[in-house]
């Protein structure tokens, strides 16, 4: 027989090892593309894991979500007024508006990159 096995009881079953990735941190962005593409794009997904580029691909998609996110959160919180002076005058409506802002940045970055 060509190539490595390894007998396991009266089998023989090839020893068969993924290529070696290099690890990188994946934050929450890329944690959920992940989890879509194994929900939705489960041949994608498996491409990428099997030729070991699976971790690159989902940290490249993680710093491209918050590169967005955080300039989207600038813009939108100067565009709106939300400013140190407004934090320090009254607490409850920089807070409200701050919420506001992040909840539709995060809702940008999920239909932009992370679900699509």
């Amino acid at each position: 027989m060509g190539g490595t096995y390894t007998r396991v009881g009266d089998y023989y079953l090839p020893a068969l090892a993924l290529p070696a990735e290099k690890e990188k941190h994946i934050g929450i962005w890329g944690q959920r593309h992940a989890k879509y593409l194994k929900q939705n794009h489960k041949v994608l997904y498996m491409n990428l894991f099997t030729s070991g580029r699976l971790n690159e691909y989902l940290a490249s998609v993680d710093a491209l979500a918050v590169d967005m996110f955080f300039r989207l959160a600038t813009k939108y919180s100067d565009r709106q007024g939300v400013t140190e002076q407004l934090k320090s005058e009254n607490q409850f409506l920089w807070i409200q508006k701050m919420n506001n802002i992040l909840a539709c940045v995060r809702e940008v970055v999920e239909n932009d990159i992370i679900y699509s």
